[in-house]
Parts: structure tokens; C-alpha cells; sequence
């Protein structure tokens, strides 16, 4: 990880951001991009929740690796969530290392990065920061909250937390808990980053080594969960890399392992180990029926006012339908409207973050029923 200059925001310097651990944070910085203009009204908000590994960078280029913003496909000027018209919020989450207070960053009293001194976070903790940063910004309301993967946990704390501020929300391939194969992929990327000599119990900042080879393998593994097997056959099959025969040892004789050993190289170079063990417990930590006595529908009961969306795809095993489906059935029976459709793809679970019209069709009615209704009871309320 290089160091960047991010947009960000200082906040809960007067009063902690109690942590659902029991323990507090003050202050907590909070990096952000934003697109648009917020009306006069402040009813055009839409705020976009990033997946595990993503960032505040969803329709900009990101400045480590220069790629263009991962959701730039759908968020922009004239596009689907129409910049023109949107006010798009996209933070990056408390835990992480794109400019917001996590492991990487120096703990005020020492002075020194927090490193595994860092609390335990969930993903409410996360929203909870996302909320104070919409009151900084003057967002009392959102248009519309809308995530995929872990952005998808993120609306589904929304909806549990703060339903009044909501008019409307979005869930893609998500999950209102992680099972025990989730877990148990999760703990298989955490070891291999504490297995590397170089982690040094998560003292490693300043060094020259840091955990990379272990954080490669952890990224090598979860990118498995994030494809299908017909993905990874139409993609690779058995092709042999830049060689007409296997060499009878351990190079990357296959296309699909020098695939993942890229993945692997480049993604250590944008992203930091601790807040990979960090993020993931999060995850794993969701169980919002939980705190309902493992009634989930009735976490939801306070967002009957809320229009929702949740869309799954067939080839997603890291998140299949039946967990979405789980999602949908609660909202049903906690009165809240909703709609869903079960997208037929062969991309797996990163089809969220594919062109597949399918969703964008999804999405595009979706949200301009959301615009429609908000702006008519918005009217109202004067």
C-alpha cells in the first residue's frame, strides 16, 4: 500500500462511535467520493455500499492501480444512476485502508498505526459511520442505499437501523448471514495471512516485508467463491500457460493458476492484510436475525415504509438464491414491499459487478419507480 490523499471527513471527535464490540472510537476519518449535486430538497441522494475488497472509488479512476472506479459502468453522467440527476454518495467502510480509520491508521494516543490494537468492527458499525457521514453532508434522507455483496449486507443493517431514513433499497447478491462455508472460506485467507512470517502479529507497518504472500493467497482463495465453475472452464479449461506440455513441476502450468497468482500479486499491492482479517470478521460477525431471537422479519418491521430490491444469480454459490431468498421471504413478512428476480448468468457472484442487462434492466425500473414515489411523497410532506 502506497500512501494517497483522499476527500475525507473527521468525525465522532465529540462524542465516541460506540462499537458494537463494547469498545469506542474518536476520532474516526471517513474517505468518500461523491458525484452530482445535492438538490436544494436534498431528496436525490443515493448512497453506494462497496463489496469486501472494494472502495469509495466506484465511478473514478483509483489512484493505487489507475483502474477505472469498479461500478463506473452504471454510474456517471446519462448513465443508469444518472449523475445528472443523483446525488451519488460511496464511502469507503470503517475497517478498511482507502483513507477511513482502520489498522492502517495511527492511533491518536501513540501516534504509532492501531495495527491488531484495532477493535473488532461488524458490518453495523460500519453503517453507523456511514450515517454520521450523511448528516455531515446534509442527507437526512436517502432516495435510494444500494449494495452488492458485503454493499448488500451494508442496506440490509440500513433497513435493520435506520429504516426512517430510507425510501428505498436495493440488495444484490447478499446475504443477511454468513454460513459455515462462508466462515470457513474466510478463516482459510485469514490463516494464510497469519501464517506469513512477515504479518508479525500485525506490527508490520514500516516494514519492507509486509505479509504479501500471505494476503496473495488468502486473495487467490476467496476469488474461487467468486466465480462459477462454468465461469472458470469457458475462461480456462485445462489450457496450459505459454507451453506446449506440463513441466513436471510446480510453475503455473495451467492458465488458471497463473490467472489466480495475478490476482493474487496485484491485489496486495492496493490493499492491507489487517484490514483483510478485520473485514472478513465483520462479515462472518453478521447474523441480524440474531438479534431478533432468530426472527429476521422482525428486524425488518420497522421498514414497512421502505421500497425494496433483491436480485440473485444462478451461478452464485458464494451467495446463492436461497439466501436471497431468505432475505425476501422476511420482508414479506414483515409488510415490506419488495421485488426480486433470480438472474440466469454464468459469471457466479461477480456478476454484480459484470454487464448483465438482465440486472441493468432490473435496476433501471427499479429505480425510477424509487425517484417517482419519492418525489411524490417528498411533495406531500410540504
Amino acid at each position: 500500500m502506497t500512501n494517497q490523499d483522499f476527500t475525507s471527513m473527521r468525525l465522532f471527535e465529540e462524542a465516541p462511535l460506540t462499537l458494537d464490540g463494547g469498545d469506542a472510537l474518536s476520532p474516526v476519518d471517513v474517505a468518500y467520493e461523491t458525484y452530482g449535486t445535492l438538490s436544494r430538497r436534498a431528496d436525490n441522494a443515493v448512497l453506494i455500499c462497496h463489496a469486501l475488497t472494494g472502495d469509495q472509488y466506484v465511478a473514478s479512476e483509483h489512484p493505487t492501480t489507475g483502474k477505472p472506479g469498479w461500478w463506473e459502468r452504471l454510474v456517471g453522467p446519462g448513465k443508469l444512476i444518472d449523475t445528472n440527476t443523483y446525488f451519488v454518495i460511496c464511502s469507503n467502510v470503517l475497517g478498511s485502508c482507502m483513507g477511513t480509520t482502520g489498522p492502517a491508521s495511527l492511533e491518536e494516543a501513540t501516534g504509532d498505526p492501531w495495527g491488531t490494537r484495532f477493535p473488532v468492527i461488524t458490518i453495523r458499525d460500519m453503517v453507523r459511520v456511514q450515517a454520521a457521514l450523511l448528516d455531515a453532508l446534509g442527507v437526512s434522507k436517502l432516495m435510494m442505499v444500494i449494495g452488492g455483496s458485503m454493499g448488500g449486507m451494508q442496506v440490509l443493517e440500513w433497513l435493520a437501523t435506520y429504516p426512517d431514513r430510507l425510501h428505498s433499497a436495493c440488495v444484490i447478491a447478499s446475504a443477511a448471514r454468513h454460513t459455515a462455508q462462508n466462515i470457513a472460506f474466510h478463516e482459510v485467507g485469514r490463516q494464510a495471512v497469519m501464517a506469513d512470517p512477515n504479518w508479525n502479529q500485525g506490527q508490520y507497518y514500516g516494514a519492507d516485508t509486509p505479509p504479501a504472500k500471505g494476503l496473495a493467497v488468502a486473495r487467490m482463495t476467496a476469488h474461487i467463491t467468486y466465480l462459477s465453475e462454468d465461469a472458470l472452464t469457458n475462461k480456462f479449461g485445462r489450457n496450459l500457460q505459454e507451453r506446449d506440455a506440463v513441466t513436471f513441476g510446480f510453475d503455473a502450468d495451467f492458465q488458471v493458476e497463473s490467472y489466480l497468482r495475478h490476482q493474487g500479486s496485484t491485489f496486495v499491492d492496493r490493499f492491507d492484510a489487517n484490514s483483510y482479517l478485520y473485514i472478513t470478521r465483520a462479515m462472518d460477525y453478521l447474523d441480524i436475525a440474531g438479534r431478533f431471537d432468530g426472527r429476521l422479519a422482525d428486524a425488518f418491521i420497522p421498514a414497512r415504509g421502505v421500497r425494496c430490491c433483491v436480485i440473485s444469480f444462478t451461478s452464485d454459490w458464494l451467495y446463492p438464491t436461497i439466501e436471497n431468498k431468505r432475505i425476501v421471504h422476511a420482508l414479506n413478512a414483515a409488510g415490506v414491499p419488495v421485488s426480486f428476480a433470480e438472474i440466469d448468468t454464468a459469471y457466479g457472484h461477480d456478476s454484480f459487478l459484470l454487464n448483465v442487462p438482465e440486472m441493468d434492466d432490473m435496476l433501471a425500473g427499479f429505480l425510477t419507480t424509487a425517484a417517482q414515489t419519492f418525489t411524490a411523497s417528498e411533495q406531500d410532506d410540504d
